[in-house]
């Protein structure tokens, strides 16, 4: 058990406060005992030796020798308490008869003994002391012989051993010590059952939580009793309850939404590649349509353009949300790679590439190349020439709690520019969907689709992205990758999209329609009404039109 945990405190209350009760009663138990018992034995041997001084004095002559003292002093000795008797007259001390003499008896009681009170009367005084580690009770008093009441006859004291009431005091202390310590065990016994008792439902409590964050959102607790943990127990179903009903209504809107895009761009693609071949023929007869329709016509080429971009955009956010993008992973030279991506798109001159060859990573080429891309055609539009990609291999960071292979390293490429950089309340929107600084949403060239797409391929290669400002001014954006991806089994649903990558969600409600890709066969021909014109060979996009497509994709911060 930790010792902050619920348990222990519990278990530490109950025994400060069993400790505490049974200290205190103990205490006063012991306490009002040993002043009863001493009470009671020093009264009645107190009384004892005021009679048998009282006796004695009636057969003492005035002026006692000392032999006479020590007859009474013999005399008053025969009691059955057994206390031992000095007594003094004028100087004179009995003879000691037995163990003890006037030295014994301390000096303070002597003198309150033989001292008056203000009306002249002597009275009777007692101490308790050790004498050779043996408690007493030493009585003194004057004794009276004469009729008047003047105390004119010897001085007595009386020594009674305490032993006897020090022996039972003793084991009554004894006593009290067990019952406290048997109090305590009690208490702690307690505590451990009336724990157990509050924890029980405490514990279902972070089970049902636990469960309920790991997406089991029927999960629910039974309700025993009407106390206050009953009332949680009830609070936790009626939260739960709400929960699953705001979940399962995301769910289905979320559903929805990815198959509204999903659907929208599939058949977006069959109109666009009609509008493409139609732009091709307008570019080539721009120049041939006068001042007027020149421009026009250009107007319409790139906007097709920008419209197949956003199509392709839309198309690749739909595999990522359904889980399906595949990975074609290989061996490659990133220097190359990246080489090849810059000088396909004619940015060679306005980019500063700093890479060695060698640099070898197994990643997917033309998921990379779309990042490359798409960060350098993102700097080259809002920071401006130059634009310097940085290539290199690091060790793997470490990760609190995660297990790292000390020799693993990553492939980083770092894309920085000489703007103006990004505003520090948009750093951590850069790579969100359809983010823009401008809130006017203003209109500009990308999507805004770029970056979250670089984001989403790092992920799905294991690594990540970031965006951040250099001291000097401009931006950079950093990507991670590791140089060798995760196992194998890691990427089992997004390496083999055939293989039960994706299933439809049972909360959908209408889990008939397949997101493209992945679409079992016949699905497409199932869904076809009579007179519908099929898209089958617009959707068979091959990897090299998509290369070729890449260098549209650019992000818009």
């Amino acid at each position: 058990m930790r010792l902050s945990s619920l348990r222990v405190r519990i278990l530490a209350v109950f025994a400060i406060v069993a400790l505490i009760s049974a200290v205190a009663a103990s205490g006063i138990a012991y306490w009002l005992t040993r002043n009863a018992v001493l009470q009671r034995a020093q009264d009645s041997v107190i009384k004892e030796f005021r009679d048998g001084l009282g006796r004695a004095s009636e057969t003492l002559p005035p002026n006692p020798d000392a032999e006479q003292l020590a007859a009474a002093a013999a005399q008053l000795r025969g009691t059955s308490f057994g206390y031992e008797v000095v007594l003094v007259a004028d100087g004179d001390v009995a003879p000691p008869t037995g163990k003890f003499t006037v030295a014994d008896v301390p000096s303070d009681l002597q003198e309150v003994v033989n001292t008056p009170d203000s009306q002249g009367r002597y009275h009777m005084y007692f101490q308790r002391v050790n004498i050779a580690g043996e408690p007493y009770l030493i009585c003194g008093t004057k004794v009276v012989s004469s009729g008047d009441g003047v105390p004119d006859g010897p001085t007595g004291y009386m020594f009674q051993s305490l032993r006897a009431e020090q022996t039972d005091l003793t084991s009554l202390a004894r006593y009290l010590t067990t019952g406290a310590v048997l109090a305590l065990g009690a208490a702690a016994v307690l505590a451990l059952v009336g724990a157990r008792h509050v924890l029980r439902p405490v514990r279902r409590l972070g089970d049902a939580a636990r469960q309920l964050g790991a997406g089991r959102l029927d999960t629910r607790l039974d309700v025993r009793g009407s106390d206050e943990l009953a009332d949680l127990a009830r609070t936790f179903n009626d939260a739960a309850e709400k929960l699953e009903r705001s979940v399962t209504e995301l769910r289905a809107l979320e559903a929805s939404s990815r198959r509204f895009v999903a659907d929208v761009s599939h058949e977006l693609r069959t109109p666009l590649a009609a509008m493409t071949a139609v732009s091709e023929l307008l570019e080539e007869e721009a120049d041939s349509l006068g001042e007027q329709g020149a421009p026009a016509a250009r107007l319409v080429v790139a906007e097709i353009d920008r419209l197949a971009t956003l199509v392709e955009d839309l198309m690749e956010v739909s595999r990522f949300d359904a889980g399906t993008a595949a990975l074609i992973l290989d061996d490659v030279d990133i220097a190359d790679l990246v080489t090849a991506c810059l000088d396909a798109r004619a940015w060679m001159d306005a980019v500063d590439l700093r890479a060695r060859r060698g640099i070898v990573a197994r990643v997917d080429a033309r998921r990379l190349d779309v990042m490359v891309s798409n960060l350098v055609g993102n700097a080259l539009r809002h920071g401006g020439s130059p634009v310097t990609v940085e290539i290199r291999r690091e060790p793997r960071a470490h990760t609190p709690g995660v297990l790292v292979d000390p020799d693993a390293e990553d492939l980083v490429i770092d894309v920085s520019d000489t703007g103006p950089g990004i505003p520090e309340d948009v750093l951590p929107h850069v790579f969100d969907r359809f983010y823009k600084a401008d809130s006017s949403r203003a209109r500009s060239e990308g999507s805004g689709l770029g970056l979250s797409i670089v984001m989403e391929n790092a992920r799905i290669h294991g690594g990540t992205a970031r965006a951040t400002n250099m001291p000097g001014g401009g931006a950079k954006f950093s990507l991670r990758l590791p140089l060798v991806p995760p196992a194998d089994d890691d990427r089992a649903e997004i390496d083999d999209p055939d293989a039960d990558g994706w299933e439809p969600d049972p909360n959908d409600p209408d889990p008939g329609v397949w997101p493209d890709d992945v679409a079992p066969d016949g699905a497409d021909d199932a869904d076809e009404t009579p007179g519908a014109t099929t898209d089958d060979k617009a959707d068979e996009t091959t990897e090299d039109d998509a290369s070729q497509d890449a260098h549209h994709r650019g992000g818009s911060r």
